[in-house]
């Protein structure tokens, strides 16, 4: 592919007052979510984007279509779901004034700009998954009453960039470093409220594919996907991947910030509604998922769909009907962290077909989900009920 130069990644910074348009007229798509409200409008007049389903305004929240998934095995970038914290985010930006800070525990604290980053290191490219810790929420049952996203908070892209690593070697770590915080542009519109910032683990920010990303299936980034620069941690929910990247601090202890200490975390025990003190953890890597993306009937039914193995690679693709179980035939492997295609043809018949994916690890989907108060992390195998043609 060829290289993004720094000309390109200043170009694509033309989008404007990219979060100043209003929706016009919108027609209403039904997301199935159960138990209460499931329609969402969908709005086509943000710059740099297709048709989104809407799931909040501000801050931004726009879900991709999932017919978009049965299109290809990468998510075109007009396509891709956005979702930021806080409603305060740059219209536009200068790309030949960005800067990027390194500080902390580091021998000489830097302020790159664009340029610098790019010289910074080897560029490399990643097929990953970029899926947020809320997707399918909205299917969750009880409902979590926050951005009930149904399967579209999720997209699949070739992300290229520098390795963070290389990044860091070049500030020079100390040898007492624990974690790397990273921060962005976004703010809040509330006073005092905590800005968003999330840690990895120094040996995790410190991988191969762990990448400063500046472009996305060749091309610079759209501004709501984090123009100029985002994190992109394969295998890792969103909530890591930070947008519009503008600090780096290394840390020598545990981040207490708000949103490694109170927010994103999971339970470490069974809970249920209503449920309280429980033991959690922070979220971190993702679990196997798989999904039909569509149907062709004729002597038989020919499904297809994609799949992730989350933090590794899909080792098999399920069908599970009537008591029978048909393997699944896989397309090709664009890299262990990315969406893979499948396609399984099945006799001709009415009733339920599950999707059930096992990763490389031999973790498999589960038949139902465990509930959780944030509604994060859900992985159950998908159901479908055919009829005859």
């Amino acid at each position: 592919m060829e290289a993004l130069t720094r000309r390109a990644l200043i170009a694509g910074a033309g989008t404007g007052a990219a979060l100043a348009l209003p929706l016009a007229a919108q027609r209403m798509v039904d997301l199935h979510l159960p138990g209460g409200p499931s329609a969402r409008p969908m709005a086509p007049r943000f710059p740099q984007k297709g048709e989104m389903i809407v799931q909040r305004i501000r801050p931004p929240l726009f879900e991709t279509p999932f017919e978009v998934f049965d299109q290809g095995v990468f998510t075109p970038n007009d396509r891709f779901f956005v979702r930021w914290h806080w409603a305060d985010i740059p219209a536009s930006i200068d790309a030949a004034a960005y800067r990027i800070a390194v500080r902390g525990a580091v021998r000489t604290p830097l302020s790159l700009s664009l340029s610098e980053l790019l010289r910074a290191g080897e560029h490399v490219e990643v097929a990953a998954v970029n899926q947020c810790a809320g997707n399918s929420r909205g299917l969750f049952e009880p409902r979590v009453a926050v951005a009930e996203w149904a399967n579209g908070a999720m997209g699949n892209a070739l992300w290229k960039g520098v390795r963070l690593r290389d990044v860091l070697d070049k500030a020079g770590i100390g040898a007492n470093a624990k974690f790397v915080r990273f921060g962005g542009l976004d703010k809040a519109l509330v006073e005092g409220a905590p800005r968003f910032l999330k840690s990895l683990p120094i040996d995790i920010a410190r991988r191969d594919d762990v990448i400063v990303a500046f472009a996305m299936n060749g091309a610079a980034m759209p501004l709501l996907n984090g123009y100029p620069v985002r994190l992109a941690v394969p295998g890792w929910f969103s909530t890591y991947w930070v947008k519009m990247l503008a600090d780096i601090e290394v840390l020598t202890g545990e981040d207490d910030n708000f949103w490694m200490a109170k927010a994103y975390r999971m339970p470490t025990v069974p809970v249920k509604l209503g449920d309280k003190g429980f033991p959690t953890a922070p979220i971190s890597t993702m679990p196997p998922r798989s999904w039909i993306t569509g149907q062709t009937n004729g002597a038989t039914i020919a499904l297809r769909g994609i799949a992730m193995g989350g933090d590794t690679g899909v080792a098999k693709v399920e069908l599970l009907t009537g008591g029978a179980t048909v393997a699944a035939a896989l397309g090709p492997d664009q890299g262990k962290y990315g969406f893979r295609r499948w396609s399984a043809a099945l006799p001709s018949h009415t009733g339920e077909v599950v999707v059930r994916c096992t990763n490389a690890n031999g973790v498999t989907q589960p038949d139902a989900q465990a509930w959780n108060p944030g509604g994060y992390a859900r992985n159950a195998v998908e159901r479908i009920r055919l009829g005859r043609a």
